[in-house]
């Protein structure tokens, strides 16, 4: 077969790239004013001003004034048979339809999608109606989903494997459909395979490979990895193909249907045909009791094989819907020991979360390795949750936390363990419980002024929780990019009242994500990670907020990191070392038996002068002629020289109590 002029096919838009955020702008859009009024581009500039107002994009102002995100964003409405699309311009009568923008019986269904399984089943429902133009443009129509199922399925039966590398989908996959043969088809794609193998430079490959193709492509050659990338996303959400690598592999859980709903011909049927299925739910192979049944036990087998523990028995295996509740709580119990699986190999993998963490720096993009398809990416459209996620991995390789992964993370994941969106409100974003601590980890983006009154009270407030409802100690870790110098002065303040009006302090410490990724690789460098360096390093960091103004903390934050950080990277600190923290003057002191007490003296030596005992008033400022050294372990007198501190006097009620230096910063918790 020779291939004339070649196009590209698009399963999603370019102005939507992640299809995980159109549930929450159709949801959006269900309760907003707008639903049966977006009709001939009237509320079109209206729709994407509610859109960004309610953060679903991001339109800054003056960047879109003609309203196409409200253009695209129906567009994909009407494709995934969310809303009935206008079918006049293909000369059909819309009555026969439905009114153009309502939602239909399919739209509804997708809203009572309340779990992440049950969008992917939406998604797989429209996906497999064949609505897409063929490249050849031959008026014919065909379901992209289920084309690249039928290569997958022919290169595993060739190869063993279903795996088609980004590179071969952006040349072979996307740029081809049922009017080619799919014998042809592959055998294209193992030719690349092989050749790709054997080239002493896999990034001069690639794009050789790119400049030979779109000799047969009209249109800009960036278009062949840009869209690839976007096409993948969408055929994802399905649930039946996965990630691997950059490319894509049928899911094991999901091979029979993918060999169910595999077609490597174009469809019979109209497109009036196709607007009609969509909008009353396409049929899937599990909606047959006996394809249902054959599903079931084919998770069933993984589960078993895997040694995974479930429980259907309350369930009619009769009852078509029964079953198929019964394939989705197994699917549930396999995916829950994956995600077990999938934290155990994180602490190997700390190198490549400290690469995710360069990116989300820089803005998102792609890592540079040498050979594509082994390239890490961040879509810059998806930051934030890349910043909530690759958090909670670094979290997960420090590992000995008590909670289990998914109990920690409040975003949802796909079945590659990566982020379908941020965490929803009400709950911090990360919750990492430890033998004695608990540790609330909370993220942005947001690097300008914007950033305090954003992040201030709801990061307070998720910690003052927290407090309610652990028995230890909880740290507050703020990280962004940037941190505005308001929103350090508020958590320096960390003040917070609970409901009953008691008022509290919390320990929140911000760091920016540089800081923390100098700070992680140098406790994986050191081969000696812990969850105690962290809440160290924060309880370092606040011990010194009271006496500073908010751009000397940021300031002395910095310089403790770096500290830390050197001393970790050497081995030369050990957990619990507060040799670097601070006993001030005037502090209050909570220690968890003694209760709340105040620093009264200090118990010191002079060096100078016959390591004779002396006291020194520690309730106030010191006299004039009296300084605190910057390792806070000695004191220094104008005219009696150098003193160690010994103990401190601390009166806890009507007792005095003299505690070490290293056991009162190690026990209680110091402020004013």
């Amino acid at each position: 077969m020779k291939e004339k002029q070649i196009d590209i096919w698009l399963v999603g838009n370019t102005g939507l790239r992640n299809p995980a955020r159109i549930s929450d702008g159709f949801k959006l859009y269900a309760q907003s004013p707008f639903v049966g009024q977006l009709v001939g581009g009237k509320n079109d500039v209206a729709f994407t001003k509610y859109l960004s107002k309610n953060g679903i994009i991001n339109n800054k102002q003056g960047k879109d004034t003609t309203g196409s995100h409200a253009r695209k964003w129906r567009l994909m409405f009407e494709r995934n048979g969310l809303v009935y699309p206008d079918v006049r311009r293909i000369g059909c009568a819309q009555e026969e339809l439905g009114p153009i923008g309502q939602i239909t019986p399919f739209g509804y269904r997708f809203l009572q999608a309340d779990t992440y399984p049950a969008e992917q089943e939406c998604f797989l429902r429209a996906m497999s109606v064949e609505q897409i133009p063929t490249t050849t443009d031959n008026g014919k129509l065909f379901s992209p989903l289920r084309w690249i199922l039928a290569v997958m399925l022919e290169l595993e039966k060739r190869t063993g494997s279903s795996e088609i590398t980004r590179t071969e989908f952006a040349l072979w996959g996307h740029t081809t459909d049922p009017t080619h043969d799919l014998q042809y088809v592959v055998d294209n794609i193992l030719d690349l395979r092989r050749r790709r193998a054997v080239a002493s430079s896999k990034r001069v490959f690639g794009r050789n490979e790119i400049n030979e193709r779109s000799k047969r492509y009209s249109k800009n050659k960036g278009n062949f990895f840009d869209y690839a990338d976007m096409n993948m996303r969408y055929l994802r959400i399905t649930g039946v193909v996965q990630r691997k690598g950059r490319g894509l592999i049928i899911a094991p859980t999901k091979h029979v249907v993918a060999e169910k709903m595999a077609k490597a011909t174009i469809g019979s049927k109209s497109l009036f045909d196709a607007k009609t299925i969509l909008a009353n739910g396409a049929p899937l192979p599990s909606d047959d009791l006996a394809t249902a049944k054959e599903l079931l036990a084919s998770v069933e087998r993984m589960a078993k094989d895997q040694s995974v523990y479930y429980d259907i028995s309350d369930l009619d295996v009769d009852d078509t819907a029964a079953v198929n509740i019964a394939r989705y709580r197994v699917e549930e119990a396999l995916q829950l020991t994956n995600e077990i699986a999938y934290a155990d190999k994180q602490r190997d993998q700390w190198r490549e979360i400290a690469e995710y963490m360069r990116l989300i720096e820089r803005g998102g993009g792609v890592s540079r390795e040498e050979d594509e398809d082994s390239r890490i990416e961040v879509p810059k459209d998806e930051l934030p949750a890349y910043l909530e996620w690759i958090l909670w991995r670094a979290e997960l390789a420090i590992d000995h936390m008590i909670t289990g992964p998914n109990e920690v993370r409040g975003f949802k994941i796909d079945s590659d363990f990566l982020p379908v969106s941020t965490a929803g409100g009400g709950r911090g974003d990360l919750y990492c419980e430890y033998q004695d601590f608990m540790l609330v980890t909370e993220v942005s983006m947001s690097t300008s002024s914007r950033q305090e009154a954003m992040e201030g009270e709801p990061v307070r407030r998720h910690v003052s929780d927290a407090i309610d409802s652990s028995n230890c100690p909880v740290y507050g870790l703020f990280v962004a990019i940037k941190i505005d110098t308001n929103t350090a002065e508020t958590f320096r303040h960390g003040i917070w009242y609970d409901k009953r009006d008691n008022k509290r302090r919390l320990d929140i410490v911000p760091l920016t994500l540089a800081q923390f990724r100098e700070h992680f690789v140098a406790m994986f460098e050191s081969k000696n990670a812990s969850p105690e360096k962290l809440r160290d390093l924060i309880r370092e960091c606040a011990i010194r907020r009271d006496a500073l103004d908010g751009p000397e903390w940021k300031l002395y934050i910095e310089r403790t990191v770096q500290n830390r950080t050197h001393l970790v990277r050497e081995g030369r600190l050990k957990e619990g070392n507060f040799d670097n923290l601070i006993v001030l003057p005037g502090m209050t002191v909570d220690h968890p038996l003694l209760g709340t007490g105040q620093v009264l003296l200090a118990e010191v030596v002079y060096r100078d002068k016959g390591n004779s005992l002396a006291t020194i008033p520690f309730a106030g400022q010191l006299p004039d002629e009296i300084r605190i050294l910057p390792d806070g372990m000695r004191l220094e007198h104008a005219d009696k020289g150098l003193m160690d501190v010994v103990a401190y006097q601390v009166a806890f009620g009507d007792k005095l109590w003299y505690m070490k230096r290293e056991d009162l910063l190690s026990a209680a918790r110091l402020y004013y």
